[in-house]
């Protein structure tokens, strides 16, 4: 089973993003200022970032620390982490 099924503390983040985002919504639907609303896409991206940085440390130690893993499953794990790190990255 993936450690991120049923995860509590990844669900409660996922929920404050989504609370985040409805806040620059509103924000945009309500005029408001240019500072407040690069403020809220800050806020926004720290979260993502922090979600993002949550699972990766999840997926190292489950996925490609554990020594019961072959070898080819474990490369190809590292290779999939790669190409989602650099797209997330751009």
């Amino acid at each position: 089973m993936p450690h991120t099924v049923g995860n509590k503390k990844l669900l409660t983040r996922v929920r404050r993003i989504q609370g985040q985002v409805l806040a620059l919504e509103n924000a945009l639907n309500d005029g408001a200022e240019c500072g407040a609303v690069l403020q809220q896409i800050a806020a926004v991206r720290g979260a993502v970032t922090g979600l993002m940085s949550e699972v990766i440390d999840g997926h190292v130690r489950e996925h490609l620390g554990r020594e019961d893993v072959p070898q080819a499953e474990r490369e190809a794990d590292v290779e999939q982490l790669l190409s989602v790190l650099k797209s997330y990255l751009r």
